[in-house]
C-alpha cells in the first residue's frame, strides 16, 4: 500500500486542534467539547486540497502540569505522532496569548526534524488580527490565522501544508480495504488488543471505563492482508451515558458498525456474558457485519470458570452460534495470533453465493419435509428463493397465500447454512408477497 503523507495537529487542550482538524477534513469526525482532554488518542483521517491527498493525524492536547489526568500518556501519543509527521502544525489559541504551556510545546517541537506551521486560532475578524503578533516571538515563522470554527483563513493554511509537504505517492490508499472494527463494553480490553495487533501503544490504556471516546482508525497489516482497524469507544447503555462526549463516542462507534466489514466482539471472560454483550451483538447481526467473538483475558481465569463461560456463552449468545471464538489475552498476545485467519476465513464467506437453481431445489425439499405452519386460517406458500446480495448474504423469499413467521424465517436460515460454509457471517432472510 502506498503511504500518504502525514501531517500532525498539536498543541496545548482546548486550543481548537479537533476543530481544526474537522475543518480540513469536512466533517465532525473528531470529537469536540469545551472540556479540556476530550482527545486522548490520536487519530488519523484522509484529507485532500488542490488534488493533494495526506493524512491528518489528531492528537490530545500537551499538559505539561505533573498529575494531570493521562497526561504523560497523551503527551508520548502526540510525540510519537510528531516523529511519524511530515509536516506539523501547532495549534495556539490567540485569544489567550502565549503561555507557558505554549512556550513548553515548542522547546519540544525544535527537536522535530520536518516543517512546524503555527496556527493562531479564534482568529474571527479583522479586529482580532493584532492578536497574532506575539507569536512571532516563538521564533516559528509566520503565524497563520485561522478560525477553525468559522473556517477564516483555513483555506491558507492548507495551502502552506501543501506547500511544504514532500511529494506523494502517484497512487491511493487502496479504498477496498475492509474495516475491522474492535467492539465491546467499556474496559473489556479493546486498546489493549488494538495494540497488541499494531506491535506500539498507539492508544492509552487505563483502568479507567471510558478511556477510549473517539474511533481509532489505523491501517494494519496482518499475515499478509491489509485491514483498517478501529478501535470503538466502549458501546454504553444511556443510562450509563453521563457526558456529552461519550454521548457522541457511543453514535460514533454504532456508526463504525454501519461500516464495518467484520467485527470483533470483545468479552470479558473474567465478568462473563452480560446482557450489553447480547445487545451489541444483535447490534452486530443487524447492521450486517461479519463476527468474531474475542473471549478475553482467559489467562486470568481458572479451569471453572472457563467451564462456566463457556456454558454461559453458549446460552446467552446461542443466536450467534455461527461466530467463530478466539480466546486470547490481549494483554500477553496469547492466541492473538488466531484472530487473522478467522478474520479472513469471515471476509470470504460474507461473499458466499448459491446459484439459484441449487438453492430452490433445497427449498422445496425443506418446505415439503416442514410445511410453514398456517397462519391466520392461511397456509403461505414459498414459490421460490433468490440471493438477492452478498456481505451479508441476503435471501428474498417469495411467498403467496400468507406471511411467514420469524420462526420459519429462523428455519430456513438454519437450513441456508448447512447448504455452505457461512462461518462469521449473519444471513438476512425476507421475505416479498406475490400475486398468483
Amino acid at each position: 500500500m502506498s503511504r500518504l503523507p502525514v501531517v500532525a495537529v498539536v498543541g496545548r487542550p482546548n486550543v481548537g486542534k479537533s476543530t481544526l482538524v474537522n475543518r480540513i477534513v469536512g466533517g465532525r469526525q473528531a470529537v469536540v467539547e469545551e472540556m479540556p482532554g476530550v482527545t486522548r488518542d490520536r487519530r488519523e483521517f484522509t484529507a485532500d486540497w488542490a488534488g493533494a491527498a495526506f493524512l491528518v493525524v489528531d492528537t490530545g492536547g500537551w499538559d505539561l502540569r505533573p498529575g494531570a489526568a493521562f497526561s504523560e500518556e497523551i503527551r508520548e501519543q502526540a510525540q510519537a505522532a510528531v516523529a511519524a509527521a511530515d509536516v506539523v502544525v501547532f495549534v495556539t489559541d490567540a485569544t489567550t496569548g502565549l503561555t507557558d504551556d505554549d512556550q513548553g510545546v515548542v522547546d519540544i517541537l525544535r527537536s522535530a526534524q520536518v516543517p512546524v506551521l503555527l496556527a493562531a486560532n479564534k482568529i474571527d475578524d479583522e479586529s482580532r488580527a493584532r492578536l497574532i503578533d506575539d507569536f512571532w516571538t516563538l521564533g516559528l515563522g509566520q503565524p497563520h490565522p485561522v478560525s477553525a470554527f468559522h473556517g477564516v483563513g483555513v483555506g491558507d493554511l492548507l495551502d502552506a501544508i501543501i506547500a511544504v509537504l514532500p511529494e506523494g505517492p502517484e497512487d491511493r490508499p487502496e479504498d477496498d480495504v475492509p474495516n475491522l472494527a474492535i467492539i465491546g463494553r467499556p474496559n473489556v480490553g479493546k486498546s489493549t488488543l488494538l495494540n497488541r495487533l499494531l506491535g506500539e501503544e498507539r492508544v492509552i490504556v487505563s483502568e479507567r471505563p471510558g478511556t477510549t471516546r473517539d474511533p481509532i482508525d489505523v491501517v494494519v497489516t496482518l499475515e499478509g492482508h491489509h485491514y483498517r482497524l478501529i478501535d470503538t469507544a466502549g458501546i454504553r447503555r444511556r443510562p450509563q451515558i453521563t457526558e456529552d462526549a461519550d454521548f457522541y463516542a457511543v453514535l460514533r462507534a454504532r456508526e463504525v458498525l454501519a461500516r464495518a466489514d467484520v467485527a470483533m466482539l470483545v468479552v470479558d471472560a473474567a465478568e462473563g456474558v452480560t446482557h450489553q454483550d447480547q445487545r451489541i451483538a444483535e447490534e452486530v447481526v443487524e447492521a450486517g457485519a461479519g463476527l468474531v467473538l474475542v473471549v478475553n483475558k482467559w489467562d486470568l481465569v481458572d479451569d471453572e470458570s472457563r467451564r462456566r463461560i463457556e456454558t454461559d456463552l453458549s446460552d446467552r449468545l446461542r443466536f450467534i452460534s455461527w461466530a467463530p471464538m478466539v480466546r486470547i489475552s490481549a494483554k500477553t498476545g496469547s492466541r492473538t495470533g488466531r484472530l487473522p485467519a478467522a478474520v479472513e476465513a469471515v471476509i470470504e464467506n460474507r461473499l458466499t453465493r448459491i446459484p439459484t437453481g441449487v438453492l430452490n431445489r433445497h427449498v422445496s425439499d425443506w418446505t415439503n419435509g416442514h410445511p410453514p405452519p398456517t397462519r391466520r386460517g392461511r397456509r403461505p406458500r414459498i414459490r421460490y428463493v433468490v440471493q438477492a446480495g452478498v456481505a451479508p448474504p441476503t435471501y428474498v423469499v417469495f411467498v403467496t397465500g400468507g406471511e411467514l413467521g420469524p420462526d420459519y424465517l429462523r428455519f430456513l436460515e438454519g437450513r441456508i447454512r448447512g447448504v455452505a460454509d457461512f462461518t462469521g457471517t449473519p444471513i438476512h432472510v425476507v421475505t416479498r408477497a406475490r400475486d398468483r
